[in-house]
């Protein structure tokens, strides 16, 4: 009788262990290659789980996997003293003062991918930088109200700010010329619309 009990209870254990394995956080994700958008234009919710049962909660560079399996898109991760460094993705490997790194909800983290853990609703973007004297590119993001678009530009502590002459692509086509990063377009239907900006990595899509 004890031995059957010991037996249950351990199978309970056992499958409250896995069960947290199994769960997933749903973030928005979006990368970005040196010339076009390899995952993610719209940044769309993505279930993310780590593939490692005791690495709970899942961080940046799960985000990452989970997105390649989605996009069947290839990257490559070398292990260092300082833990996962991602040196390519898709095409391009990280070469000399260019590479790839990542932001969360705007903001480069002081910590590795591996370390920058995650919840649901946070936004993983991925991008090829090139590095110079001031850092890393700052990154676009799009805002929408009405038939009006906003962009803006954020540097690596997320601080934001408008993106003055960046140009609005409506489709593949279309541009538009921003004034203070901020323009108003005509009807577009099934267009999506992006904010670019010289040096600048491209924005999320918006239709």
């Amino acid at each position: 009788m004890f031995h059957r009990l010991f037996m249950v209870a351990a199978a309970l254990v056992a499958a409250l262990l896995v069960v947290p394995a199994a769960l997933a956080v749903k973030v928005h994700v979006r990368v970005e290659g040196k010339e076009r958008t390899i995952f993610g234009a719209t940044a769309p919710l993505v279930d993310v789980t780590s593939p490692r049962a005791d690495a709970l909660p899942e961080n940046a560079l799960d985000a990452l996997e989970s997105a390649s399996v989605l996009g069947e898109f290839y990257y490559h991760v070398t292990p260092t003293s300082f833990g996962p460094y991602i040196d390519q993705v898709g095409r391009y490997p990280a070469v000399g003062q260019t590479g790839w790194v990542f932001k969360l909800n705007g903001v480069s983290p002081p910590v590795g991918a591996n370390e920058a853990r995650l919840k649901d609703g946070d936004t993983v973007l991925w991008y090829w930088a090139q590095f110079g004297i001031a850092g890393g590119p700052k990154t676009l993001v799009l805002q929408r109200q009405g038939r009006c678009y906003t962009v803006l530009q954020q540097d690596d502590n997320g601080s934001t700010s408008r993106a003055d002459g960046a140009e609005l692509r409506i489709g593949s086509k279309r541009t538009l010329q921003t004034r203070n990063g901020r323009a108003c377009i005509g009807p577009h239907k099934g267009l999506l619309v992006r904010g670019t900006l010289g040096g600048a990595v491209r924005s999320n899509a918006l239709a």
